[in-house]
């Protein structure tokens, strides 16, 4: 199933050729990508690029027709999702997915149901109730009855709880407002600067992506076409036209809509 690859001390998690499918429809062809202990990289694509399907690959819920996925040195590919969890690799999926009809303290528990260190687990949820105050408010009320951010900020919270090394983080801003997404995304840098937790993110809303990560990959119709740096990503063209909407006006006033990418 999985290719030879080799990694080194700093990459936390490699995939290398990986291609996976709904049935006869391919949707990611060939990724290869690296994140490294400690950072937050990015990967940007519009809907339906295959962004999801990365993360669904990475954590088991969906096994690669090809290529391998190596977490801390191993190999991890197509591995059974609980057995990825108790590695310390975490998916926080898009649209939250919290238990509705179990508490807010009840569902952060559920995050740590592979810890034995009860300390540790108490440490944490006041930690998590320290980055998002309101589910100490409403710890005892039932996931289903909070709002969509609140949601969203217990689906992270839980994915805390479980003490992981790598976070996967799908569309955290879906459906939240600017104000929202700007609060949810400051804790997430915050919880990967003070906790040391790398993240890889997937995220339709470029502009705050690349603000927070440190290295980029542009995914397109299922192939990685390009990967830097995100502060050398926000000032490509292509990015900014295509993805930050920064379009170039041209010397008759008209707008390059038509303007083909540059990586193709």
């Amino acid at each position: 199933m999985s290719d030879v690859t080799t990694t080194t001390a700093d990459e936390l998690l490699v995939l290398a050729n990986v291609e996976s499918a709904y049935g006869p429809i391919r949707a990611i062809r060939g990724v290869s990508l690296k994140v490294r202990k400690g950072e937050i990289a990015t990967v940007l694509g519009s809907n339906g690029a295959g962004k999801s399907t990365i993360l669904k690959t990475i954590s088991g819920v969906l096994d690669p027709n090809r290529g391998s996925v190596h977490f801390k040195g191993e190999d991890i590919t197509a591995h059974d999702p609980a057995d990825i969890v108790r590695r310390g690799l975490v998916h926080v999926p898009e649209g939250r997915e919290v238990f509705p009809l179990l508490s807010v303290r009840e569902n952060l528990l559920m995050g740590g149901y592979t810890r034995r260190d009860r300390d540790g687990l108490q440490r944490d949820l006041e930690l998590v109730y320290t980055y998002f105050p309101i589910l100490r408010e409403r710890e005892k009320q039932d996931a289903g009855l909070l709002s969509g951010g609140q949601q969203q900020m217990l689906a992270i919270s839980r994915a805390l709880m479980g003490a992981p090394e790598l976070v996967l983080l799908d569309e955290p801003s879906l459906g939240l407002s600017p104000k929202l997404t700007r609060e949810i995304f400051e804790i997430v840098v915050r919880i990967n600067r003070e906790r040391g937790t790398t993240i890889l993110l997937v995220e339709q809303n470029a502009n705050m992506a690349l603000n927070v990560a440190d290295y980029g990959y542009v995914l397109e119709n299922g192939r990685i076409v390009m990967e830097d740096r995100c502060e050398v990503l926000r000032e490509k063209d292509d990015i900014r036209e295509f993805y930050l909407g920064m379009k170039e006006v041209g010397v008759r006033g008209e707008r390059r809509w038509k303007k083909k990418k540059m990586w193709r």
